[in-house]
């Protein structure tokens, strides 16, 4: 949900149920579990991009990774070749 159609309706809900008062803190507490499972699921898909990279970084650093792309303006392949270097462990 984007964050204006969430303010938007944090503030309906609170502006709507102001002669309610146990319905508005209902409501609020229902929005807070949304917003929390919403983050809960930002968390993990940050941890499977983190694993991700972190095992890319670990391949370029082993060995060479060659990235062949065309340019969509011109046609023209362009290749791109990335070396890393272990560095020594004590």
């Amino acid at each position: 949900m984007p964050i204006i159609s969430l303010i938007t309706v944090l503030g309906g809900e609170a502006l709507a149920d102001k002669d309610k008062p146990g319905a508005a803190s209902e409501k609020d507490s229902l929005v807070t579990e949304r917003i929390e499972r919403r983050l809960d699921m930002l968390d993990d898909r940050l941890d499977n991009i983190d694993s991700t990279v972190s095992a890319i970084v670990e391949r370029v650093m082993s060995q060479a990774v060659t990235l062949n792309l065309t340019c969509p303006k011109c046609g023209k392949n362009i290749e791109i070749a990335v070396i890393g270097e272990h560095k020594p462990t004590a």
